[in-house]
Order: C-alpha cells, then structure tokens, then sequence
C-alpha cells in the first residue's frame, strides 16, 4: 500500500470516529468498544457485547487496506468469561452480521478517512 492510499488521518482520529459511529449501526441494545491497535497503526480494535441473555462477545481486528477498504478479522468469541468454538451456527450467523456492520461503519466513514 503506498502512502497515498492510506486514511489521511491519524489513529486517534480514526479511533475518535469509529467509537462515534459504530454504535449507530449495531442493534440498539448492542454494545461495543473501540480502541486503537497498539501494535498496527493502521488498524483498530472492535469489541461487541451482544444483547439479551447469550453473553457472547466478540473480538475483531479492523485493518485499513487503503482509505476506503478495510479487512476484518474475527480475533476471538467468548460467552461470558468462556472463549467458545465459533463454528456453531448461532455464531457464525452473528460474526457474519457484525462484520457487516463493521463494513457499514467503514462506509459511514469514508468521508473522515478520504479527506
């Protein structure tokens, strides 16, 4: 990736952003935390708990391929205080909705990583 492709932005500002947007495109009882990538400038880190009684979380790695594409990465689940399998139906069919809500937000975005 060379430099021009890269948000024109800095981590912080990205991190400012997604902590901003993110919750508006998850289930309104859903929760999540963001915070930078401490190893990886051009990443940022997305925590979501979801809502109801399941107790799942789930951990992903969101990487800036360029300023408008990024790369999600699912990095662990867990129920409660339990890391568990994640290929269970129920879990995919949630991993699958939650990386499409973090592409959202990437989308939403734009504006900020393409100034």
């Amino acid at each position: 990736m060379s430099k021009s492709d890269k948000p024109s932005v800095d981590q912080a500002e990205i991190v400012k952003e997604w902590m901003r947007v993110m919750p508006t495109v998850l289930q309104p009882a859903d929760q999540t935390r963001v915070w930078a990538d401490e190893g990886d400038a051009e990443a940022v880190r997305v925590h979501i708990m979801t809502a109801g009684h399941t107790g799942y979380s789930f951990d992903f790695k969101v990487t800036y391929m360029d300023a408008r594409e990024v790369k999600v990465e699912l990095t662990d689940v867990q129920q409660g205080t339990t890391h568990i399998d994640e290929r269970s139906d129920v879990v995919q069919s949630l991993i699958d909705d939650y990386v499409r809500h973090i592409h959202e937000c990437a989308q939403a975005l734009q504006k900020v990583t393409n100034a």
